[in-house]
């Protein structure tokens, strides 16, 4: 299942959702922090108004939860769901001894998305589609930055 971390990034880049049943979603408040919750037509509905989408919690009188505004969950779409959101930019799927690639093209530029699970793979996947391929130049200048923090920690130690 992917991370909530990765959930946040393809919110905040801006992946819309539009809850369907089968798809998983978490509350995004302190007492919910390890609940998952899935919509279902008889749980879990998701109701349309002029003033946005709810999801309705239906015989739910064990607790006080009626019903959640959609900017307080966050969705955590499906690998398949993810795959589905790539198109036919998806290339492949890779497993290696210590994660999974995510191979992409992007209008020619094929893009490599390493993560340790597959879901998440995915995710950086669309993160690049969203938001476009990182730059040559911006990976160079990420290796600097790292020269530059190990230089200041080793100097910080002695």
């Amino acid at each position: 299942m992917i991370s909530s971390d990765s959930a946040r990034s393809l919110r905040q880049a801006g992946l819309a959702w539009h809850p369907a049943s089968g798809d998983f979603f978490r509350i995004e408040r302190p007492e919910f922090e390890t609940d998952v919750f899935t919509v279902s037509d008889m749980a879990i509905e998701s109701h349309e108004f002029d003033t946005g989408t709810i999801l309705g919690f239906n015989g739910t009188t064990e607790w006080a939860l009626d019903s959640l505004a959609l900017e307080d969950a966050l969705w955590l779409p499906r690998e398949d769901q993810l795959r589905e959101f790539l198109g036919p930019r998806f290339h492949s799927l890779h497993r290696f001894d210590d994660g999974y690639r995510v191979v992409i093209d992007i209008g020619g530029v094929i893009v490599n998305c390493d993560e340790s699970d597959p879901a998440d793979a995915y995710s950086l996947a669309i993160l690049a589609v969203l938001t476009g391929p990182p730059r040559e130049d911006e990976d160079d200048d990420e290796d600097e930055d790292d020269e530059v923090e190990d230089d200041e920690d080793e100097s910080a130690v002695s």
